[in-house]
């Protein structure tokens, strides 16, 4: 049995990994902060193959009844995804940032994947190995990874900080088999992004800040997640994969 750890799952991106891992015959447990009566309705679609968990990733005990709900019900798990993130509540100019704001983005988008990264991945370093690998973790960052937006500054620190939790559990993790790797999703149709719609409907289709000159969508996230954690790149980790439209590529 195949089995994934996927949070944030009530979004569009985790919702769209659930949908992706489940329809390639995996069993997972999903989380999100969306309380069990208002996700009922959008999880019952998998019946049992997905167990879901409500959890708030800045809270250690959170954290930690998510490790032991996955290895009660799943016994093993081969991927974590860490999906869960958040925006500021309110974008304001860097010289006007709060404290408030920065430590709420940080502990759920740096904190909380930082801890719940090394919880499993002390639990996935006692797993059997099988073909070299014992497990797969891909955290999403963003194109805010390497991207300045100076009304928005703590959630492009937080994203380049969780580029380089990926680079260092790459590296410590590399010895037990367990890959990890990041995508760095770009403009994605999302509840984040419904509010500043008409932002980059004309940054896209005016601008042409895109190659590929459209919005992306939660589904080719889910699937380049799915790619990574298949077992079909197995000399693959420490990676960023920009999975964005070519916004990366520079151009004159």
């Amino acid at each position: 049995m195949k089995t994934a750890v996927i949070t944030g799952a009530a979004g569009g991106i985790g919702y769209a990994t659930v949908e992706k891992f489940v329809s390639e015959g995996y069993s997972v447990v999903a989380m999100d902060l969306m309380p069990a009566e208002a996700a009922a309705e959008k999880m019952a679609k998998f019946g049992d193959k997905v167990t879901y968990f409500v959890g708030d990733l800045s809270n250690a005990e959170s954290r930690q009844g998510l490790v032991d709900t996955a290895y009660s019900v799943l016994g093993h798990v081969d991927a974590l995804v860490n999906v869960a993130g958040v925006a500021p509540r309110q974008r304001n100019d860097i010289l006007a940032t709060t404290e408030e704001s920065y430590d709420w983005v940080m502990g759920i988008n740096t904190k909380g994947t930082f801890f719940l990264t090394q919880l499993f991945a002390n639990k996935m370093i006692e797993q059997e190995i099988h073909d070299g690998i014992r497990g797969f973790i891909v955290n999403i960052a963003s194109m805010s990874s390497y991207t300045s937006s100076t009304n928005r500054g703590e959630y492009c620190i937080s994203k380049a900080a969780v580029s380089m939790v990926t680079t260092l559990f790459a590296d410590r993790l590399a010895e037990y088999g367990i890959l990890v790797n990041e995508i760095r999703p770009g403009i994605i149709a999302t509840g984040m992004t419904e509010k500043v719609q008409a932002k980059y409907d004309n940054l896209i289709f005016n601008q042409g800040i895109l190659p590929i000159k459209r919005w992306g969508q939660p589904e080719d996230i889910a699937k380049a997640v799915y790619v990574l954690c298949s077992g079909d790149l197995g000399y693959t980790t420490g990676q960023a994969i920009d999975v964005d439209g070519g916004f990366h590529i520079q151009r004159l």
